[in-house]
């Protein structure tokens, strides 16, 4: 299908804002609004931006088999209890399903671990968001992977900055085998070693230095909100466009769930343990943070 068909379905969709305390659509029910209507191609990419939600659900069917699943998912806890019993085999169901390549390593590794009694520094949800990463950033859209490796960065420089603050080992937590990643696990440098290399680095850095966690999460949204906007200027009516606004209706989702005291509350209580210089306390962060 070419982009230009998606001229009416884009053509009507709604101005929103990240400050909008009512949205038209939840996420979830634009996702099901839309997904007939694009090419398979188009849908794998649709499919491939909720996959953060489906790694959720993964991580809870290891952990927890009887909890309820996030929605937001496709694949089902039966079709998951299928895939860790057998990681090699294509779930089958009589239906097309889609089991990412991925999620076959991280089971098959997880599982070789715990046969051993092996136990990683690096938390599983971390191993298994590095695969996605790396996965995602392959999808042949160039759009789809920037925003995953803009995303990627980030987050790394994020966690960088917090290990150094806390004296944790970067090694430990940062995720991906990008030369990006190897600087921000190794340099001893402000920047990492990456100079200009990068555009967004002074941004981030200074967005890291606020004290107030929704301060902070909010200038990182609004980045994430401009860059959508600055990627999709001259693709007014292709599926970047689409996804973009999906992207950004997310972002504003966020914002009208997000308990501010809670959150504010939660960072105060989990750098207090960082400062004690416990070993888990910037996992038990990032948990408690996960979006």
């Amino acid at each position: 299908m070419m982009s230009s068909e998606y001229y009416y379905l884009i053509a009507g969709l709604p101005n929103i804002s990240i400050e909008d305390s009512k949205l038209p659509y939840t996420v979830l029910e634009f996702r099901e609004e839309v997904a007939h209507q694009l090419s398979e191609t188009d849908q794998a990419l649709l499919r491939l931006l909720f996959l953060k939600f489906d790694n959720r659900n993964l991580l809870q069917q290891i952990r927890y088999p009887d909890g309820k699943p996030d929605l937001q998912g496709s694949i089902t806890p039966d079709e998951f209890g299928e895939l860790i019993r057998d990681p090699e085999q294509p779930l089958s169901d009589g239906r097309k399903k889609y089991s990412p390549d991925y999620m076959k390593t991280f089971l098959l590794v997880y599982l070789a671990a715990d046969e051993k009694e092996e136990q990683s520094v690096i938390p599983r949800e971390d191993r298994l968001a590095a695969l996605y990463y790396e996965y995602a950033m392959q999808c042949g859209n160039a759009f789809v992977a920037a925003w995953f490796e803009l995303n990627l960065h980030i987050n790394n420089l994020l966690t960088a900055i917090t290990c150094r603050k806390y004296g944790l080992n970067r090694a430990d937590y940062i995720v991906g085998d990008s030369e990006y990643a190897q600087l921000f696990r190794t340099s001893g440098a402000r920047d990492f070693g990456l100079g200009s290399a990068w555009e967004y680095l002074p941004a981030v850095q200074r967005i890291a230095e606020e004290s107030s966690l929704l301060v902070r999460e909010r200038k990182l949204d609004r980045l994430k909100w401009d860059w959508l906007e600055e990627h999709t200027v001259f693709k007014t009516f292709t599926v970047e466009s689409l996804l973009a606004w999906l992207l950004k209706l997310e972002l504003a989702e966020r914002w009208t769930k997000l308990d501010g005291e809670a959150g504010e509350q939660a960072f105060r209580r989990i750098v207090g343990v960082m400062k004690t210089g416990s070993s888990n306390a910037l996992e038990e962060f990032k948990r408690n943070n996960k979006k």
